[in-house]
């Protein structure tokens, strides 16, 4: 006889792990199915192990700037790319180890393999294609089950995404990476081109730039980071090109030429003509795909859209005992976004009152390039095209004391209000650590939070954080400090 649950989860990513925490905490007898690791691209692939190579980009960036601290450094810093991924895939490792220990601890059973759908509250596990290759990353000790039938009133699809490749310039793990290949280079290229300047190409381009690299970034799009407010990514650009970066905007690769040790992107700007440019590889960063593939959908009439699977407020699908989470629900295709999901389906399943759908215009983004980026809500040209009536603040970290003294004065705070209302409707932040501030804009308005509340706000002194309330004084001609 299969054996039987309440909850099961296909994919133990963020959302998913998270998701299963959730449920044994409400009493659901839980299992997890996965297939590859523990904590899914997240802790393995992406978030994470990307932030490690990055503070190291940040370490080495302070290195090479001790004078402007009144400091000797006798002799030079250069990057050990070796020892640079060591570090970052031990951080991945010590986290993947983490996730196992929570299954146990929550008394979740870990089915391993790949898992279909066969119909609504049955799954048919299989052995998992995608063996464990690396030895910091072996299989959990408590993995309890695995090839076989397993029956449960709901399943929910947490199986994530992979990067989406464009015909004709396929990833081929050698001369074209992906983030894969990107995170773990056995040598440091001495140039790079990055296809796509989203949240993960910048990195990568910000990170490679740190370690020495020439890089040069394609983009489609008028602006980097296409996704965030122009004026904040308009600063972006400013500070990255300052560091060396070469970036292209409103052009496309048209074509990739390989040889046996580089590649020749043909580059093709917004007035047609076509530039040749030559790099020892090149980051195919043009955004991803859900992972909707084999897991039984289409038989059973899961509505999907463009490669994701359709969901309301709650993760329901349109076929009752099959929910879904996270990447493989659509964007934002965030790690926090997918948590957040992965609760709020499960506290719905379990019948808690009271339980919020989740509301994507109060998802924060941040991209952890050097300047780092991050905002919450909608963009001031989001706002204009929705006919708002809107009040626009904004303070420069060059009039912020903290800022100046950690040497980091090149930022900006910029607030959107209604003007009618006070009701905020977007913030958006570029400058040092904005990715730890831009919490306290998603707080506000998840609070509904208005203008007067948080100008009556008291901001600690010396901080950057003050600069979140300037910018705010500066929406109604208050400004103190500028």
């Amino acid at each position: 006889m299969a054996e039987s649950y309440d909850v099961i989860i296909i994919g133990s990513g963020p959302g998913g792990y998270v998701a299963a925490i959730r449920a044994s905490q409400l009493g659901l007898k839980t299992a997890i199915v996965e297939r590859e690791h523990m904590g899914g691209i997240c802790l393995n692939w992406g978030c994470i192990p990307t932030k490690a190579l990055l503070r190291s980009a940040e370490v080495l960036d302070h290195a090479n700037h001790f004078k402007d601290f009144g400091l000797v450094l006798e002799g030079t810093v250069k990057p050990d790319a070796k020892a640079v991924v060591g570090r970052s895939r031990a951080v991945s490792a010590r986290l993947n180890a983490g996730v196992g220990f929570l299954m146990k601890k929550n008394k979740i059973d870990i089915i391993w393999g790949e898992a279909k759908i066969t119909k609504p509250g049955e799954i048919v596990v299989g052995k998992s294609s995608k063996p464990v290759v690396e030895p910091q990353h072996p299989l959990p000790k408590n993995v309890k089950s695995g090839e076989g039938t397993y029956t449960a009133k709901h399943i929910i699809i947490a199986t994530g995404a992979r990067p989406r490749a464009l015909p004709g310039i396929e990833p081929d793990g050698k001369l074209i990476w992906t983030y894969f290949e990107a995170l773990k280079p056995d040598l440091l290229p001495k140039s790079l081109i990055v296809m796509g300047s989203g949240a993960i190409g910048i990195e990568f381009a910000s990170f490679y730039r740190s370690m020495g690299v020439d890089v040069t970034v394609v983009e489609v799009m008028p602006t980097i980071m296409p996704v965030e407010d122009a004026e904040i990514t308009a600063i972006a650009r400013k500070q990255l090109e300052k560091r060396g970066l070469k970036i292209f905007t409103s052009a496309k690769v048209s074509k990739v030429d390989k040889a046996t040790n580089s590649v020749t992107a043909h580059v093709e700007t917004a007035d047609g003509k076509v530039q040749q440019i030559t790099a020892d590889r090149l980051i195919s960063a043009v955004g991803v795909q859900g992972n909707i593939e084999n897991l039984g959908l289409e038989a059973l009439g899961v509505k999907t859209d463009r490669g994701c699977v359709v969901i309301d407020g709650y993760g329901k699908t349109n076929v009752a005992g099959i929910y879904a989470i996270g990447d493989v629900a659509g964007p934002p295709m965030l790690a926090h976004k997918a948590e957040h999901e992965g609760v709020v389906c499960v506290e719905k399943i379990a019948g808690l009152p009271n339980v919020h759908p989740t509301d994507k215009g109060k998802v924060p983004g941040c991209t952890y390039c050097n300047p780092q980026v991050a905002s919450v809500g909608i963009t001031e040209a989001k706002a204009k095209e929705q006919g708002r009536d809107i009040r626009v603040g904004r303070f420069s970290f060059a009039a912020n004391g903290k800022a100046i003294a950690l040497g980091e004065d090149q930022g900006m705070v910029k607030v959107i209000f209604d003007k009618k209302t006070g009701e905020l409707l977007g913030a958006h932040m570029v400058g040092a650590e904005v990715t730890e501030l831009i919490q306290g804009f998603v707080v506000a308005m998840n609070l509904e939070t208005t203008e007067e509340e948080l100008m009556h706000t008291i901001f600690p002194h010396p901080t950057v954080s003050e600069s979140m309330k300037e910018a705010v004084l500066d929406a109604y001609g208050r400004v103190l400090n500028a």
